[in-house]
């Protein structure tokens, strides 16, 4: 494996709360399609008003209540999945 693989990898692996049960999740593995889905379903059930076409196709903007993402309330957590989301696709060369 390689330095930055291992890197990613570790930055990548994240303690994801759901449904009361902690679950490792590494996101290397995941499609840049995946990983922009994931990360914007966050943004969404957060409230965030999407500004591009394709997240407005995708989610939709019916409920939202934020036009900027640094206004979205999230979680601790929820940052920390992003930032390792965001780490992936960087490393992936995923584009917006």
């Amino acid at each position: 494996m390689t330095r930055l693989k291992r890197a990613l990898t570790g930055a990548a692996l994240v303690l994801a709360l759901g449904a009361g049960t902690a679950m490792a999740q590494d996101f290397s593995s995941w499609s840049c399609r995946d990983l922009w889905t994931e990360r914007n379903q966050i943004y969404k059930d957060a409230g965030y008003c999407f500004q591009t076409r394709r997240a407005i196709a995708t989610f939709g903007n019916a409920g939202c209540a934020y036009d900027r993402q640094a206004d979205v309330p999230l979680s601790g957590q929820q940052r920390r999945i992003i930032a390792a989301i965001r780490s992936a696709e960087r490393w992936r060369g995923c584009t917006d």
